[in-house]
């Protein structure tokens, strides 16, 4: 089998955010088997796909595992699944996939690029936990739940600056909610061609800090759409590898936009 370390949302290597990409000639194997590999690739997430039969709702079947678990949504997975198949010429147009959050869609541009076409995450504002603050090093303007798929506490805070400097204390951060912490402000100065900025932090399933987050932004979408008056935005995830994510709120669904490229690519003998 070909296994791909593809990084997706950058169209330069070194930067965004790597994944493991297996394609599978036929249905899963043992759930023991995908967490060893994905330990094994120790990236933020390993995706793993197979062909479904022709006729139905989904064109092959997606699970996505940290190298410590199985999560239920993931965006640069899979953009990075979706870039291998094109780039290979195992599917072509548009790409249905069967997932833990339902059929996700994936369309390729002329241009290069891929557009996610996922659930918005819906946002409960919450009073932030106890010892957040203390955890994250700096004190919440404002916390939403994002809801069962992203599983994530979002929270703003009070400007770009104070995203950037964050220093969190993950142990600390990994009480504060299910999955991880996401924090975000407003762009400084939006001519630098993004509109917000954010940082995510997931001690609970193994990543300190994931480099640029698809899922998150299905909770950025909406939050930000709303507070900025537009549906069309652009996210810098202010990462150390850093990446651009280009998201459109259409109600009930978020667009993500992207391009990925494969550095690595090689044999699987396990």
């Amino acid at each position: 089998m070909h296994l791909r370390i593809v990084d997706a949302f950058t169209d330069r290597p070194f930067t965004g955010n790597p994944a493991g990409v297996l394609l599978l000639d036929d249905a899963f194997p043992d759930d023991t088997w995908l967490q060893n590999v994905a330990m094994e690739v120790n990236h933020a997430e390993t995706a793993f796909a197979h062909r479904l039969p022709e006729g139905g709702e989904a064109d092959w079947a997606l699970r996505w595992f940290t190298p410590v678990a199985e999560v239920a949504m993931c965006g640069h997975a899979t953009l990075a699944t979706a870039h291998v198949l094109h780039t290979t010429g195992a599917h072509t147009g548009a790409a249905r996939f069967a997932t833990r959050s339902g059929v996700l869609v994936a369309t390729p541009a002329a241009d290069g690029s891929i557009t996610l076409d996922f659930p918005t995450a819906p946002l409960t504002r919450v009073e932030a936990p106890a010892g957040l603050a203390d955890a994250l090093g700096a004190e919440p303007v404002a916390a939403f739940d994002t809801g069962a798929n992203v599983g994530d506490l979002l929270v703003e805070l009070a400007d770009e600056e104070t995203v950037l400097g964050l220093a969190p204390d993950h142990k600390a951060l990994a009480g504060c909610s299910s999955r991880g912490v996401v924090a975000t402000a407003r762009a400084e100065d939006p001519a630098r061609g993004y509109d917000f900025v954010s940082r995510c932090f997931f001690p609970n399933v193994g990543i300190d800090e994931d480099p640029v987050t698809g899922s998150a932004h299905t909770a950025l979408a909406p939050h930000w759409s709303a507070r900025l008056g537009r549906d069309d935005l652009t996210g810098l995830q202010a990462s150390r590898r850093t990446g651009l994510v280009r998201t459109g709120l259409r109600g009930g669904r978020t667009l993500l936009t992207g391009r990925a490229v494969t550095v690595i690519e090689g044999e699987l003998h396990a």
